[in-house]
C-alpha cells in the first residue's frame, strides 16, 4: 500500500476518461448483437434471410406508424425498427425501408405530415383506435401502424401492426409472394431441359388406335413450349428425341417411366413391326419430371382406348411441373366430391341449425400462401405438377379407378396429406315430443384404408380416449365446477415428438374424435421408407369402440390401470413406396367419368373396336410401379381442420401445426420454423405430488437455508482475512 501523488491521481483519471470516449467510437462501428433467447425470437431465421438474400429487383417497404406511442405499441415500433434493419443487412442494395412521419408536431399540422398520412391513405392504410392511459383516465387515440411493400408494380400491405407476435412471419412472407417467381426466374444458371420423346414411326399405327391427329402433335407441342417460354422468360429448353431402337426404347422407357407401344407387321395395311414412345421428360438440376403424350385407359365393354395430350392443358401442367422443380411451386391439390369437406361453410347446415362442416379459417390461412386447386376424380386426373394433395375426411366408396388415380399421384410424388375420421356422425330427426335421439356412429370405408394399409398404416375404427383431456366448466345449475372431455385429448410434452424441424416448438395440442393408428410393419420395407410418429397420447388413454356414446356425461375411465396405455395418433411415411397396383390390372374407369372429348367420343370407339382386332399391339409402362421420394401424412382426426378448432390469425398451435404439416409437405421447412418461432405455449410439465411436495419444501426450507449458510460463509472468510492482516502488521 501506497500514496499517490495529485499528479498521478489526475493523470489516471484522463487516462481512463480517454478509454472510455475511444471504446464508445468503436462501440458505434464495430457492434455485435446476441440474442440470448431459446427460440431466437430477435434474430432473422433462415427463412428471411433466403427471401431478402435472392432478390434481384429493387423492393421498398413504407412504413407509416405514429410516434411517441404508450406501451406496449412503442415497443413494436422499435421491434419493427430492428427487424427492419436486419433485414436491410441482409438484402443489401435491392433492400429498402422508410418511416414516414404522419404524426403532427405540437400545435402545429406540417404539411410534410399531411402527404405522408395522404400517401398511407392511397396505399390503404388507414389509423386505428388505441386505447391510451394519462392522468389515470383511459383514452382513446387515432394512431397509424401499418406498412406497404412494393416489388415492380406489385404491391402487398399490412394494414395494422398491433403486436411484434408473428410479425417476422408475416413480412416474410409477404416478400416471398411478391419476389418468389421473378427472382428465381431471373436467377436461374441453367435452362430447364424438355425432352420430347416422340417416335415419328408411331404415325403409322395413329389411325388404327384413334389418334389421327398425332403427326401434328409434334408442331403443336413445341408451339406450347414457345409460348409458356414467353411468360416465364424464355427457361425452357426443347429437344426432340425420335427413338424407334427396341433396346434404347426400353432402356428410356423404364429410366423415366415413359409410354413405350410395340405392334406387329400388318401386311394389309402396309405397316410393318415397330416401336415407339411419346412422352415428355423434364429435367433440371439432377430432378426429372415426365408428362405422358398418350396415355391408355381400360374402359368397359370398349377395352383398351387410347388418348392424345392436350396441348391446351399441357401448357398449365408443364408450368406447374418446371415450377416443382424449380422450387416455387405454390399449387395445393384439394380432393372434393366423395362427401369430404367443404371448404366454404355449409351454409344450407347452418340454416337448418346444424353445425357447419366449412373449413373456411383452414381456406384463408392456407391461401395467404398458395393457390387452393380442388379437384374432383371424376372430372380428370391429379395434375402431375402438385407437389401436395389434401384428402380431407371422405365418407364416400372410390371407385378403383380412382384409388388407382391417387395411388399414380403418390409414385409421380405427389406428397399426400390423408385427414379421416374413422366414423360418420348421424344425426336423427327430432320425435313428436320436440326431443332428438343421440346420435349414431357408422364405421366409414371408403377404400383408402385398403391403400393405406399397403402403404404400411392402419386406422382402427375407434376413438382415443385420455385422462390428459380438454376441461370444460359446467354450469352451475348442474352443479358446476369442471368437467373432462375425454375424447379430447391434450397432447403436450413426450406426446409430442419436437424432433423434426416443422415441428419445433410445438408444445401443446387439442385433438378431437381421434382414431389410433398402428403401423403394418410387414408392409412397410424400412429400406425404402421410414416411419415417424409425430403425435400420441398419454399412458392414461383408452379405446371406445363398438358402442359409441361420446355424451361426456356417461365416460368414465377404466377402473383397471392396466387397460390404459398410449396410442399413436399421427404418422409420416416418407421414401419410395411400391404401388398397390403392382401386378394388378390397371382398373377400369367408368363410363361415367369424364376421360374421352365428346367431340371425340364417336371416333374413338370405333377406333377402339377396330384396335381390338388388332391384338399384336402392346403398351409397356402405363403405370408406375415404385414412387420417387415422396410423403405420407396421416392424421384421424379431421375435427383439427375445423373452424371451431383454429384461429383466424393461424397463431394456436393447433393451426401452426397443421400450416406447418403442409409447409412440410411442400418443401418449405424454412417457413414452418419461422411460423413456429413465437408459440409461446409452453404447458407445465406433469408431475406427481410427492415431487410437488419435495419442490416445495425446498423453495420453503432448504434454499433460505443454503442463502443463510452461503452468508455465514462469507462472514467467516472476511472475519478470517481481517484477522490475517491485523497479524501482519501487528495491529
Amino acid at each position: 500500500m501506497g500514496n499517490f501523488s495529485m499528479k498521478e491521481n489526475y493523470f489516471k483519471f484522463i487516462l481512463y476518461l480517454a478509454v472510455i470516449v475511444l471504446l464508445n467510437f468503436a462501440g458505434i462501428t464495430l457492434f455485435f448483437r446476441a440474442d440470448l433467447t431459446d427460440d431466437k425470437l430477435y434474430s432473422l431465421s433462415p427463412a428471411s434471410k433466403d427471401v431478402v438474400a435472392t432478390l434481384s429487383e429493387p423492393l421498398t417497404i413504407k412504413v407509416f406508424f405514429s410516434k411517441d406511442l404508450p406501451a406496449p405499441h412503442n415497443n413494436t415500433e422499435r421491434y419493427l425498427r430492428d427487424l427492419l434493419e436486419e433485414y436491410a443487412a441482409r438484402g443489401g442494395k435491392f433492400f429498402n425501408y422508410t418511416f414516414y412521419n404522419v404524426t403532427p408536431e405540437e400545435g402545429d399540422l406540417t404539411q410534410n405530415t399531411d402527404e405522408n398520412r395522404d400517401m398511407a391513405k392511397d396505399y390503404g392504410i388507414q389509423p386505428v383506435q388505441i386505447r391510451i392511459m394519462e392522468n389515470d383516465e383511459v383514452k382513446f387515440k387515432n394512431a397509424y401502424m401499418g406498412l406497404v411493400i412494393i416489388h415492380g408494380d406489385l404491391i402487398e400491405k399490412i394494414e395494422t401492426i398491433t403486436s411484434t407476435n408473428g410479425l417476422e412471419y408475416q413480412l416474410t412472407g409477404a416478400i416471398q409472394k411478391l419476389n418468389n417467381k421473378v427472382s428465381a426466374l431471373l436467377q436461374l444458371k441453367d435452362k430447364v431441359q424438355v425432352n420430347m420423346y416422340l417416335s415419328n414411326s408411331l404415325n403409322t399405327i395413329a389411325p388404327l388406335i384413334g389418334l389421327d391427329q398425332l403427326p401434328m402433335l409434334n408442331k403443336a407441342v413445341a408451339d406450347t413450349i414457345e409460348k409458356l417460354n414467353n411468360k416465364i422468360l424464355g427457361i425452357l429448353e426443347l429437344k426432340h428425341i425420335d427413338i424407334s431402337d427396341k433396346k434404347n426404347l426400353d432402356t428410356v422407357s423404364k429410366k423415366y417411366n415413359l409410354m413405350a407401344l410395340s405392334w406387329p407387321a400388318i401386311p394389309e395395311k402396309n405397316i410393318s413391326a415397330g416401336h415407339g414412345a411419346a412422352g415428355l421428360v423434364i429435367e433440371f438440376n439432377g430432378k426429372t419430371n415426365t408428362l405422358p403424350l398418350i396415355s391408355a385407359l381400360e374402359l368397359p365393354i370398349i377395352g383398351t382406348t387410347y388418348q392424345m395430350a392436350n396441348p391446351g392443358e399441357l401448357e398449365e401442367e408443364l408450368n406447374s411441373v418446371v415450377e416443382k422443380l424449380i422450387g416455387i411451386n405454390k399449387d395445393i391439390g384439394f380432393l372434393s366430391g366423395h362427401g369430404t369437406h367443404s371448404l366454404m361453410p355449409d351454409r344450407l347446415a347452418m340454416m337448418q341449425g346444424m353445425p357447419s362442416s366449412g373449413m373456411q379459417v383452414l381456406n384463408t390461412l392456407v391461401s395467404s400462401r398458395y393457390s387452393i386447386k380442388q379437384l374432383d376424380l371424376k372430372d380428370g386426373p391429379i395434375p402431375d405438377g402438385l407437389n401436395c394433395l389434401i384428402i380431407a375426411r371422405p365418407t364416400q366408396k372410390f371407385s378403383d379407378y380412382e384409388l388407382f388415380q391417387i395411388d399414380q399421384a403418390l409414385m409421380k410424388g405427389t406428397n399426400i396429406a390423408f385427414i379421416s375420421d374413422s366414423f360418420n356422425e348421424i344425426m336423427p330427426q327430432q320425435n313428436s315430443m320436440g326431443m332428438g335421439m343421440p346420435p349414431r356412429y357408422e364405421p366409414i370405408d371408403t377404400g383408402l384404408e385398403a391403400l393405406l394399409n399397403h402403404y404400411g398404416i392402419k386406422i382402427k375404427k375407434a376413438y382415443v380416449l385420455d385422462k390428459q383431456s380438454y376441461t370444460q366448466q359446467v354450469p352451475q345449475n348442474m352443479g358446476g365446477g369442471e368437467q373432462n372431455i375425454y375424447f379430447a385429448p391434450m397432447l403436450k410434452e413426450n406426446t409430442i415428438n419436437n424432433t423434426p424441424q416443422f415441428m419445433d416448438n410445438i408444445k401443446g395440442l387439442v385433438a378431437m374424435q381421434i382414431s389410433p393408428l398402428e403401423l403394418v410393419e410387414k408392409n412397410i420395407d424400412t429400406t425404402q421408407v421410414t416411419a415417424t410418429k409425430l403425435l400420441s397420447s398419454s399412458d392414461e388413454s383408452w379405446l371406445m369402440e363398438d358402442s359409441i356414446n361420446l355424451n361426456p356425461m356417461f365416460i368414465r375411465p377404466p377402473a383397471n390401470e392396466d387397460e390404459m396405455k398410449s396410442y399413436d395418433l399421427a404418422y409420416l411415411l416418407e421414401g419410395n413406396f411400391t404401388s398397390f397396383f403392382k401386378g394388378k390390372a390397371i382398373p377400369e374407369k367408368d363410363m361415367g367419368e369424364k376421360d374421352i372429348n365428346e367431340d371425340n367420343k364417336e371416333n374413338n370407339t370405333e377406333s377402339t373396336l377396330e384396335n381390338n382386332k388388332f391384338t399384336g399391339l402392346s403398351a409397356e409402362n402405363t403405370f408406375i410401379e415404385t414412387s420417387k421420394t415422396a410423403k405420407l401424412f396421416i392424421l384421424p382426426c379431421s375435427q383439427m381442420l375445423q373452424d371451431n378448432m383454429l384461429d383466424p390469425q393461424g397463431r394456436s398451435t393447433n393451426a401452426t401445426f397443421i400450416l406447418n404439416i403442409i409447409d412440410h409437405l411442400n418443401g418449405d421447412d424454412k417457413i414452418a420454423q419461422l411460423r413456429s418461432k413465437q408459440q409461446t405455449l409452453n404447458p407445465v410439465a406433469q408431475t406427481t405430488p410427492l415431487a410437488r411436495s419435495i419442490i416445495k419444501a425446498f423453495n420453503i426450507i432448504i434454499l433460505p437455508v443454503l442463502v443463510i449458510l452461503f452468508g455465514l460463509g462469507v462472514l467467516a472468510k472476511r472475519t478470517a482475512r481481517k484477522k490475517k492482516i491485523a497479524n501482519r502488521f501487528n495491529a
